[in-house]
């Protein structure tokens, strides 16, 4: 299908301020769509309220509104500028919103204007909970037993038809599981509902059956108007059901289902796709019980989401660009892929040979005596992403991602129970074994870590698995493997091995599962309780760092393609890893980078979005390597956040995604 000369003019809404579940992700995807239909000489009007995006940069749009996002708003923006399309599927739940209602109060129709890349059919069927569930049914997709409610009446009506307690409450059409949760009793139903149904753009809550310790998977959809879909990354969580995707960590590709499984879902995905008529990207949510095989359909967001921003820094797949081109008409197969050139089209899936993990950024290294438990509602404020050649080293990288004064998992004291008050005089005393147990049956911010300490104590896989609430074993065991060898490190530091004298295929295997430079110091000393910064000379990270290039042990820099290498990619996005021997400083593995004569300028990012520290600094970022590239030098990127613009993948000349420490 040709692309549609019939639109000459498009409106793209933005996204709005930074806010819990709604944080730079938007304005990637939706600086990715501006620049991808500008240049295919599109007119682009964009609307946005925050100052601090790239995509409100005067190059972004040939037009840009900073104004309130409201359907007032827009309304009276289109009137002026009169766009022949309105895109909304790049801003998230607050564009989805004011797409609908100008949809429903026939705005559209009286100004001519076509909603693209999202129908309004899709919107309704997809985030009214009653109406996808139906959906669901009318295409023989399982789904959990629920009703749809808009009175606490009603709610308590389904209480009682459902069968009882614990239940789930999902509002529709809110972010981020906003005014959703978990009841346990009648009381604690009453209070959620009513908040959903206040949160919820059209008063309405799904009461929903309890499928708490299933497994989440999720399954990233990209359809065209010729009906090609192809699935650009899979996703799982690590937390079981119960807690939302954005407060989990999460893994990709899938590491724990089996095949069969995987085309269950997988063809499941495509046919709801397929129904709801989404033309562009979407995310669809499963639960699994993998012992029985039996899954359900949770939801589907039929726009780009948090999620997407993930699985294009994941898979190096631009998932915002492609569907903002095939909501003007493009097909799949017209399209190239960015990352190979001229060797795939937009139509192969994306292969990985490498593991993702993401993990959130909470703030309760500000807020320290707000409540720690998490759930279905969230409450963090970014997310980091981490790339290794095995689940251990990309986890470990991710941690050391998290900028929280603790680079790695340390043995858990008295000092980390601290509620407000200072407890540092406490580091000394290792956490009681009643509050550790506490830890990995509640989750909160410090699941992790009690993870980690649990395997450390000699912990049984089953029983850490039943106090957690159903954690895949799989992860379980890889958790059980770092505990392992982070116990094998302080084990030869106790009978006196010092960082100087560490054996070669010691240090290999250290490294290739992980472990920093400054972890493998800190268990070397035996974790003391002043901290991994103050070890003496001779005991700390350097001497480390020292014997390692001593014993010819470097990163080696691969290559994030999209395809393991079954092309060549023109795109120079690369990760740091140990495994799989190492080259001098690595550099073989980063081409023609002793060929170029230009002087390089290393742009280091912010990390993940926090309290006092947004989007602004991306934006920062972006404008020095476009300064950079502007003077004649070569502009190089190291950044962890997969939510920005800095970590696109053709922001920079090079990008590596990495964490942001000495080491790295």
């Amino acid at each position: 299908m040709p692309r549609r000369d019939d639109i000459k003019k498009v409106v793209i809404l933005g996204s709005g301020p930074i806010r819990i579940g709604q944080a730079a992700e938007f304005d990637f995807s939706g600086s990715q769509a501006c620049r991808a239909l500008r240049a295919d000489g599109y007119e682009i009007v964009l609307v946005n309220s925050n100052p601090a995006t790239i995509q409100n940069d005067p190059e972004m749009a040939d037009h840009i509104y900073i104004e309130p996002l409201l359907p007032e708003f827009v309304k009276r923006i289109m009137e002026i500028e009169k766009p022949d399309a309105l895109l909304a599927g790049m801003g998230g739940q607050t564009a989805l919103n004011i797409a609908s209602a100008l949809a429903r109060d026939g705005s559209l129709d009286e100004l001519g204007v076509e909603l693209i890349g999202c129908n309004l059919a899709a919107i309704d069927e997809a985030e009214d909970r009653d109406l996808f569930k139906k959906v669901c049914e009318e295409i023989g997709l399982p789904v959990c037993k629920a009703k749809a409610c808009d009175s606490i009446e009603q709610v308590l009506a389904s209480a009682d038809e459902l069968g009882g307690f614990p239940l789930l409450i999902r509002p529709a059409f809110t972010l981020g599981g906003l005014g959703g949760g978990t009841a346990y009793n009648t009381g604690e139903l009453v209070e959620i509902a009513s908040q959903g149904i206040l949160h919820s753009a059209i008063g309405q809550v799904l009461i929903e059956e309890s499928i708490l310790g299933w497994q989440e998977h999720e399954y990233e959809v990209i359809r065209d108007g010729a009906d090609n879909v192809i699935i650009v990354c899979t996703m799982e969580n690590l937390d079981p059901m119960g807690v939302h995707t954005g407060e989990s960590v999460v893994v990709a590709p899938q590491q724990t289902l089996s095949d069969q499984d995987h085309q269950m879902l997988r063809d499941a995905a495509l046919k709801l796709i397929r129904r709801l008529n989404i033309r562009g990207g979407c995310n669809v949510q499963f639960a699994v019980q993998q012992s029985t095989g039996e899954y359900r359909v949770i939801e589907v967001n039929p726009r780009v989401s948090r999620s997407s921003a993930l699985a294009s820094k994941a898979t190096g797949y631009p998932i915002a660009r492609i569907a903002a081109l095939i909501a003007v008409g493009y097909t799949l197969d017209e399209l190239p892929n960015p990352i190979t050139g001229e060797g795939t089209t937009a139509a192969f899936e994306p292969t990985l040979d490498y593991c993702v993990v993401k993990m959130p950024r909470w703030p309760f290294d500000k807020f320290r005596t707000a409540d720690r438990t998490i759930g279905t509602s969230m409450k963090s404020t970014g997310e980091v992403m981490a790339i290794g050649r095995c689940f251990e080293e990309a986890f470990l990288k991710a941690w050391a991602s998290l900028e929280y004064g603790q680079p790695h998992p340390r043995p858990l004291t008295m000092a980390d129970a601290s509620g407000g008050e200072s407890m540092d005089e406490r580091a000394f005393e290792p956490l009681p074994e009643a509050l550790l147990e506490d830890w990995l049956r509640v989750p909160t911010d410090r699941s992790m870590g009690a993870l980690f300490e649990a395997f450390r104590r000699g912990y049984s896989v089953e029983d850490v698995r039943d106090m957690s609430g159903g954690i895949t074993r799989w992860f379980l065991h890889r958790f059980e493997n770092m505990a392992a060898i982070e116990t094998e490190i302080r084990a030869a530091g106790e009978i006196g091995l010092p960082p100087a004298e560490v054996p070669e295929a010691e240090m290999r295997l250290w490294k290739g599962a992980g472990f920093t430079d400054l972890h493998i110091a800190d268990a070397l000393a035996g974790f003391p309780a002043s901290g991994p910064k103050q070890l003496p000379v001779g005991a700390d990270e350097f001497a480390v760092t020292a014997r390692r290039h001593e014993l010819g042990i470097h990163p080696v820099f691969r290559m994030v393609d999209s395809c393991a290498a079954e092309f060549a990619a023109v795109t120079p996005y690369y990760y740091a890893t140990y495994e799989g021997g190492s080259a001098p400083s690595g550099i073989d593995y980063v081409p023609d980078i002793n060929e170029s004569l230009k002087q390089r300028i290393v742009v280091i990012g912010s990390g993940p979005i926090r309290i006092g520290q947004g989007i602004e600094f991306d934006y920062g970022c972006v404008h020095a390597v476009g300064a950079i590239r502007d003077m004649g030098h070569e502009a190089i990127i190291i950044n962890n956040n997969p939510e920005t613009v800095s970590t696109d993948f053709d922001t920079s000349d090079r990008l590596y995604f990495d964490p942001l420490t000495l080491e790295s």
